[in-house]
């Protein structure tokens, strides 16, 4: 239990530095995330220089305003364990790739992610179903057994 606070402490300056990071990326002053996100400009300013830790809400404004994962944020700031969901964490990496990328506009974005969650909706499926249905095929088609 010690080593989640003690990476959850560590995790604070990590995630400041993150935000910021992620607002330079976005082309975002300070005070425009804090609008977009609904916090005060110096709260932001606190929490990009680790002196404050944000909660879980805090956190899912500023994902929301930087359109990127809100998951990714609470791994930064200790909330969540990283190694709990790998395939998730893959996922929220190309949502923010996506979301983040300069050369698409927003339509481009929702229309690329809607392929994504398709596809990968569709790998999820079990394999077993439709070898089933190729056994299944295969003895209508063997010569006599009609």
């Amino acid at each position: 239990m010690a080593r989640l606070s003690d990476r959850a402490a560590g995790a604070v300056g990590s995630l400041g530095e993150y935000l910021a990071e992620q607002r330079r990326h976005a082309q975002l002053s300070l005070r425009q995330l804090s609008d977009l996100a609904g916090v005060s400009n110096p709260y932001l300013s606190q929490i990009e220089r680790g002196l404050r830790k944000p909660s879980a809400e805090v956190l899912q404004q500023l994902a929301k305003a930087l359109r990127i994962s809100a998951e990714t944020l609470y791994v930064r700031a200790g909330i969540l364990d990283p190694d709990e969901n790998e395939e998730g964490r893959q996922a929220s990496g190309v949502v923010d790739a996506v979301l983040l990328d300069p050369a698409l506009n927003e339509r481009q974005k929702r229309v690329l992610l809607d392929v994504y969650t398709s596809f990968v909706r569709e790998n999820a499926v079990p394999e077993e179903a439709p070898a089933k249905k190729t056994s299944a095929r295969k003895r209508s088609t063997e010569p006599g057994t009609d």
